[in-house]
């Protein structure tokens, strides 16, 4: 009773707890925290000296002792501590200037469509520690697709595709369910270390992956473009091991990561196989929906439409469609409960 009565106080929250970034919608605020999901942590003493931007400029410049690490690999937890630590951080940032009698908040996390019951649970006992007081569960292609406003409670083919920093989400929604879904464990993550590998192959160059996310942003590209890009990297000659600078253009980013984008079409193309007939039909005059931070390489819509032969659109403000999906979802919770892959039963507080 206690909980319920104040519970109106307290700031629920939406997370995309994503690899690359963590965002965080507040109920009636909207989207409040957008920072990497990185933490430094001290080896010697085991603290935390950093989390977010501020452990982001850390990476590959730190003593020994001092490791940058990212608590999630391919959009799961990988490290339970460290994510418990990281989404406190989160929470007590938010209720910083709430009373401390308040109840602790309701929290809609935003999760694959390919985890295991085991991640489920990480995800669940992270969040509960870090001190949520109810967690729910939600797909990120359903949040993705709430967050784009797309009408998933029709009875008709809504198509999202999410493209993240570890996992590629691939999901036919219909009637407020997933009706075809892949979980790909490829995105922009693996664009980077195609990047990587390419230059150290082909060009002698060896970079690191901060570097090689600045290139991809610079001048990467799924589908040719009507100007070609070009542009300076410095790295380290892998035959001298002195500092080097070379020129590379758009064309070869493209050849980098054109494998790991023909992976993400073939399984594009098995979902969409793998819709029943009647639902196929209505994608005729329909678009399919592409968020996430991978929607921003260039040509990647193109690239899709010219590939399924289907209108493909870039949903608005692809980055944080996840986290407004949980947070709309958050706001309609009654309403929208059988979208969420997990409905918690309140903690004790």
């Amino acid at each position: 009773m206690f909980n319920k009565f104040f519970g109106i106080f307290s700031k629920d929250i939406g997370i995309d707890l994503g690899t690359a970034n963590t965002l965080v919608y507040v109920r009636g605020k909207g989207i409040v925290i957008n920072e990497p999901s990185i933490v430094a942590i001290n080896n010697k003493t085991g603290t935390v000296l950093a989390i977010g931007e501020e452990a982001k400029k850390m990476v590959g410049r730190t003593p020994g002792y001092i490791v940058v690490t990212k608590p999630l690999v391919s959009g799961v937890v990988s490290d339970f501590e460290v994510t418990e630590q990281m989404l406190k951080y989160f929470f007590d940032r938010v209720h910083s200037e709430t009373l401390s009698f308040l109840p602790r908040p309701r929290v809609v996390v935003g999760v694959p469509s390919g985890v295991t019951e085991v991640e489920k649970r990480a995800v669940e006992d992270a969040a509960y520690n870090a001190g949520a007081r109810e967690v729910y569960l939600i797909e990120e292609p359903m949040a993705a697709a709430v967050g784009a406003r797309l009408p998933v409670q029709e009875a008709a083919a809504n198509v999202i595709i999410d493209i993240g920093g570890g996992s590629t989400e691939i999901a036919v929604i219909s009637m407020g369910g997933v009706v075809a879904a892949r979980s790909l464990r490829l995105a922009g993550d693996k664009f980077n270390e195609d990047i990587i590998r390419y230059l150290r192959e082909e060009r002698n160059l060896l970079i690191g992956e901060a570097t090689a996310e600045n290139v991809k942003i610079r001048l990467g590209s799924a589908y040719p473009l009507e100007e070609e890009l070009s542009g300076e990297i410095k790295g380290r000659d892998m035959l001298s091991g002195l500092p080097k600078e070379i020129t590379i253009t758009s064309e070869e980013i493209r050849k980098a990561i054109s494998r790991s984008v023909r992976t993400i079409l073939a399984d594009i193309k098995s979902t969409i196989e793998e819709t029943p007939p009647e639902l196929i039909a209505d994608l005729l005059n329909r678009s399919v929906y592409v968020s996430g931070g991978g929607s921003l390489l260039r040509g990647i819509d193109q690239l899709i439409s010219h590939e399924i032969k289907l209108p493909v659109k870039v949903v608005d403000d692809p980055l944080t469609a996840v986290a407004r999906g949980c947070g709309f979802v958050l706001e309609h919770l009654d309403k929208l409960k059988e979208v969420l892959v997990v409905t918690s039963k309140e903690a004790y507080w």
